[in-house]
């Protein structure tokens, strides 16, 4: 069983009657009814709770922290930033949705200013398109994913070069994003995955919870022993030199 846990700012389902009316339990609680299964279990936390939900026990019982922020990312604290980065480090890991590009987790883990990248909300047509159809995130997905009405991200999107890229998005005003793409950090595996704003039901679509859902199972830890550092003893006897 792969423990998941949700992490949703939970802003504007709160503050916008139009958000709220299309995730009346938040985008986690849309996340929680997406992703639960035979192999996953979901519980959520919020940026109100004490340690925005992410306590240390918490996250050591979090095999994949699902990210989903924008309003309030310079509301969230450095320690908690730091907590989850170790935790990424160790293993655990890590999905960042939509805006949750320019969290502070996620530009701490990559080192740029993730956040930087055009964007527009015009109802565009957005077409997922499957860059790598051999990888496990794309699995059960067609050449591509069309979303009738979503947020325009375009290039440049100021993240390293990806260990894979997976989707790239084309929108109807022209634009293209690389819209689905991976990293490792430490012993931590990290999936960014584009859709998702907070004004469109792109989380009730089958075809992008597939994807997270693929992602989930990608993430998880796989029980790789963990590496030792600093100070070693020799392997083998070191022959004394004259």
């Amino acid at each position: 069983m792969i423990k998941v846990t949700v992490w949703n700012e939970y802003l504007h389902e709160i503050n916008n009657p139009a958000v709220a009316a299309i995730y009346p339990k938040g985008i986690h609680g849309a996340l929680v009814e997406g992703l639960s299964s035979e192999q996953i279990t979901v519980k959520t936390a919020t940026l109100a709770e004490p340690e925005h939900g992410l306590s240390e026990e918490t996250l050591a019982n979090t095999d994949v922290l699902i990210w989903w922020g924008h309003l309030a990312h310079d509301q969230v604290d450095d320690a908690i930033v730091e907590r989850v980065y170790n935790r990424v480090l160790s293993g655990m890991g890590l999905l960042v949705l939509h805006s949750g590009h320019a969290s502070k987790i996620f530009s701490k883990l990559l080192g740029t200013p993730t956040g930087q990248l055009k964007w527009r909300e015009a109802d565009d047509k957005e077409r997922i398109w499957v860059i790598d159809p051999a990888h496990p995130i794309a699995a059960g997905i067609g050449e591509y994913i069309e979303l009738e009405k979503e947020e325009m991200y375009g290039e440049h999107f100021h993240i390293p070069a990806p260990d894979q890229l997976v989707f790239v998005s084309w929108f109807e005003g022209g634009e293209v994003f690389r819209s689905g793409v991976t990293y490792s950090r430490g012993q931590g595996k990290i999936f960014y995955f584009r859709p998702g704003h907070e004004t469109y039901p792109t989380y009730y679509n089958e075809e992008i919870l597939r994807v997270i859902t693929n992602g989930v199972h990608w993430a998880a830890p796989s029980g790789t022993t963990a590496p030792v550092y600093g100070h070693s003893a020799p392997l083998e006897p070191i022959s004394v030199k004259a």
